[in-house]
């Protein structure tokens, strides 16, 4: 039977957000929490879904009562879960976060001993799903531990650069013995994608380099095609083929930064997919940001094409 095929394939991380319904006090003072699906590579396949895009998820939950909540809130996107396994020995991570609007938000990832989708098996996937997708998306934090790391580089390596293929930068340092360990298997990942995407931080531990410009010339100089490098209130830079843009950030009061880099990723699939040039991708993917920073929630707050337009326009002031 053919394939399916998926528009959006991301592989990687997912887990419950716990976010305190009290912002700016610590967890210790918190009385009550809102329950999200949550995690990189799963919010960035609900991002692009609601745009409108064919989506899917190749990771892992517990067998317990949040890994179910993941399967029906992926089901609730419209985001397709068959990829999605199942962990006996491990629970479904809760990820804690602080809320100090507007730009500290410390996070708590419950992950011990071990996250179902750091176990996932070269052996587990569907290799024929991940060659023809549309874009497939990665990120560094499945690179971070076994059997998942060979996973991961086992599904890069059989889709050969096919289409659009997305590193996600994602250096999460918790996850990591070094920023040395997590820049050599990163390096490895790099010959075998077309797009990366990164800050100021992630870009030096994949390149060694923390200039925008100079890291964004490393990541072309290792055969990527398009290197996005966020750079917080400078905005975003962005190099292919034809050069450099910059993109201003879009104004926002700030009440959760913790989805806008999700946002902007499912944005960035729905502006490649839709064959709009590097500006007016950027931009889409940028104000989609700015659209999730502005409420509490991510996967829920994710946006619509319509909304990310709206904010633009509201932007322009036209």
């Amino acid at each position: 039977m053919e394939t399916d095929r998926f528009e959006v394939l991301t592989m990687g991380r997912v887990g419950v957000d716990l976010y305190p319904h009290q912002l700016g006090v610590g967890l210790e003072d918190v009385t009550s929490f809102g329950k999200f699906l949550g995690g990189s590579a799963t919010n960035v396949a609900v991002a692009a879904a609601r745009h409108g895009r064919r989506s899917a998820v190749v990771t892992k939950v517990g067998t317990d009562p949040f890994g179910r909540f993941v399967h029906r809130a992926l089901a609730g996107y419209g985001v397709d879960d068959r990829f999605v396994g199942a962990s006996p020995e491990f629970p479904t991570p809760v990820t804690f976060c602080e809320i100090f609007p507007p730009d500290d938000f410390p996070l708590y990832f419950y992950r011990a001993p071990k996250a179902p989708d750091l176990e996932l098996r070269p052996e587990e996937l569907d290799f024929d799903a991940i060659r023809a997708a549309d874009i497939f998306w990665v990120t560094v934090t499945g690179l971070c531990a076994e059997p998942s790391r060979t996973a991961t580089l086992a599904a890069l390596e059989a889709r050969a650069k096919r289409g659009i293929t997305v590193l996600d930068l994602d250096y999460r340092p918790m996850f990591w013995d070094s920023r040395e360990q997590a820049r050599e298997w990163v390096g490895k990942a790099l010959d075998f994608v077309t797009v990366t995407a990164g800050n100021l931080d992630e870009c030096e531990t994949a390149v060694g380099v923390r200039d925008p410009y100079e890291a964004a010339k490393a990541l072309r100089d290792r055969g990527v095609s398009l290197a996005v490098v966020k750079q917080g209130p400078r905005g975003v830079l962005a190099v292919d083929e034809d050069g450099a843009v910059e993109i201003p950030p879009v104004p926002v009061d700030v009440v959760n930064g913790l989805g806008a880099g999700d946002a902007f990723g499912g944005a960035l699939c729905h502006g490649l997919l839709s064959g709009w040039d590097t500006r007016r991708t950027i931009e889409f993917a940028n104000a989609a940001g700015a659209y999730v920073a502005g409420r509490l929630s991510c996967a829920d707050a994710m946006p619509t094409e319509a909304q990310v337009l709206e904010k633009l326009t509201e932007e322009s002031g036209v």
